[in-house]
């Protein structure tokens, strides 16, 4: 027999799941796209989180208790997003389009950066994410569209749509930059988090 707990473990897998493919769509429309455009684009992937009430790492980071048990289920539905994204990679590798380019653009431009400098850019990010998430939990879709837009065009690094991008990058290159990969990776989720949680640092409505 089915247990509460099993179910809510069922359910949190298969919304993380979704969540991560929805940020992954959103990924691969803007690097077909790019530009302005594809920025708008992109922010798919979050109102889709909203409107099917999934469960985003950056959607959650900065509303759940802080306790050992709520952080547990926040990674675990990091790790569900970071699946889903890696599914949507793996249909993107099929496409006729330069994604994979595009993608190997964006991997190296956040390992370039270092892991201290992405890990503050990834601040910004999830600040964006959670006043974009904020906004559209208080009825008002706009600012959740300028939100996504202002983090895809400054190029701030969000863990999930990363995990998109990694997975879309050649194995070759992902191979010559695996450790220093994991270390700006880790700083990135990192990074996320602190900004997700600066509203709930300052006090603010």
């Amino acid at each position: 027999m089915e247990t509460q707990n099993d179910t809510f473990s069922l359910e949190l897998l298969k919304r993380s799941i979704m969540a991560g493919a929805a940020i992954g769509l959103a990924g691969f429309a803007y690097l077909a796209v790019g530009g302005a455009i594809g920025s708008i684009l992109f922010s798919f992937g979050l109102l889709t989180v909203y409107l099917y009430g999934l469960f985003l790492f950056t959607g959650l980071a900065g509303r759940i208790p802080v306790n050992l048990s709520d952080l547990s289920g926040l990674l675990s539905v990091l790790m569900g997003n970071i699946f889903g994204a890696i599914l949507v990679a793996l249909l993107a590798r099929l496409s006729p389009l330069p994604l994979q380019e595009a993608a190997t653009n964006v991997f190296l431009a956040h390992i370039s950066l270092g892991w201290w400098q992405a890990g503050l850019l990834a601040v910004a990010c999830g600040f964006a994410v959670e006043e974009a998430v904020f906004a559209a939990k208080n009825g008002s879709i706009l600012p959740t569209f300028l939100g996504v837009s202002v983090f895809v065009l400054c190029g701030f690094p969000h863990c999930i749509a990363d995990a998109f991008y990694y997975a879309l990058t050649p194995i070759d290159v992902l191979r010559e930059h695996g450790p220093q990969m994991m270390g700006v990776y880790a700083m990135i989720v990192l990074g996320n988090f602190v900004g997700c949680n600066i509203r709930r640092a300052l006090k603010l409505v």
